[in-house]
């Protein structure tokens, strides 16, 4: 017999605000670790403490790859924090050259 698989797909635009707590629901990460994550740069949230964080819809997303390379690729917060300022250059690259029609 086979198995079935669901998939769920959460699109939040820019402008969804989530508290600290909606965050870590929604990217399945201990409060402790977005904290964490504060502090070295991972994410940036606007408020002036943890009851008054908001973070926007793609924190959920770098949340979310966050964890996964802390988790399943073991690498640490610092080295977190460098990938995923990687990727967003990689991104920014890759926009520029579309708009340039060169992609």
């Amino acid at each position: 017999m086979s198995e079935q698989h669901t998939v769920s797909v959460e699109v939040l635009g820019d402008g969804v605000e989530l508290t600290l707590v909606e965050l870590c629901r929604a990217s399945r990460t201990a409060e402790e670790q977005v904290r964490v994550w504060i502090v070295e740069g991972v994410l940036a949230p606007t408020g002036s403490g943890p009851a008054d964080w908001r973070f926007g819809g793609a924190a959920v997303h770098r949340a979310r790859l966050a964890r996964a390379l802390s988790q399943d690729l073991e690498v640490n917060v610092p080295g977190v924090a460098l990938a995923l300022d990687l990727i967003d250059e990689i991104e920014d690259l890759k926009a520029r050259l579309r708009r340039a029609g060169l992609r």
